[in-house]
């Protein structure tokens, strides 16, 4: 990377992690020997592409250093933060880089905690793919199953054309300043980076994911997750 487009990961990790069925937040939940978040932040430490990454906790957060005993260095950041939502966190992240002395070129690359099972590789084909781009981008996969829309009883309406259709992973890399901008005018309600992007009117660039790095979400992740890492 050159020293106009340095590279950081923003890890929000203020979330409580409600749809995992578990007793407290998802992203330290145990899985594999370590927590959730701790997977996730190793791997990111192996990324030769980032500069440092910075974890978004809630303001309140006593038990982060507790479940990520590893994470430490000067490549380490950490800021309690975190907001309400997604947005709001990644928001007053980005503001805590620009304190740490990133500049509005530098590309942020926004990585969900739950995606415990990145790998660094992935990670340079994002950064490759994007790094001479005009927008920036994320990993995705295209849409491989039958996509159905359901009525209030939960019984299939209607097939909706799968053609052109990704779901969205991350990490999702874009420079601070245009990320900066588009969440301040997308507000709170976007669930992604790439969604408060669109709203500006620009597209992102689409970089094949990976099965694999699938959003640790639903009780049933856990164990699959577990199988995966360990067969790793």
């Amino acid at each position: 990377m050159t020293e106009m487009s340095r590279c950081y990961a923003l890890v929000p990790c203020a979330g409580v992690g409600t749809r995992a069925g578990r007793a407290g937040p998802k992203q330290y939940a145990p899985l594999a020997g370590r927590s959730v978040v701790a997977h996730t932040l190793a791997a990111l430490a192996d990324c030769a592409e980032l500069q440092a990454t910075l974890v978004v906790l809630a303001p309140d957060d006593t038990e982060f250093e507790r479940h990520a005993p590893g994470f430490s260095g000067e490549r380490s950041w950490v800021a309690r933060c975190g907001g309400a939502t997604r947005a709001a966190s990644v928001a007053a992240g980005l503001v805590a880089l620009r304190a740490r002395g990133v500049r509005d070129d530098d590309w942020v690359l926004v990585h969900d905690a739950a995606r415990c099972l990145i790998r660094p590789a992935w990670v340079a084909r994002l950064v490759e793919a994007c790094r001479d781009d005009a927008v920036g981008g994320l990993l995705a996969l295209p849409l491989a199953d039958t996509l159905k829309t359901a009525d209030a009883d939960g019984r299939s309406e209607a097939t909706l054309p799968r053609q052109g259709k990704w779901l969205a992973q991350t990490p999702q890399m874009f420079r601070l300043a245009l990320l900066q901008r588009a969440l301040a005018e997308a507000g709170d309600a976007v669930t992604d980076e790439a969604s408060a992007i669109e709203a500006l009117g620009l597209k992102a660039r689409l970089v094949g994911g990976e099965l694999e790095n699938l959003k640790v979400t639903w009780p049933g992740d856990f164990a699959l997750a577990a199988r995966l890492l360990e067969t790793r």
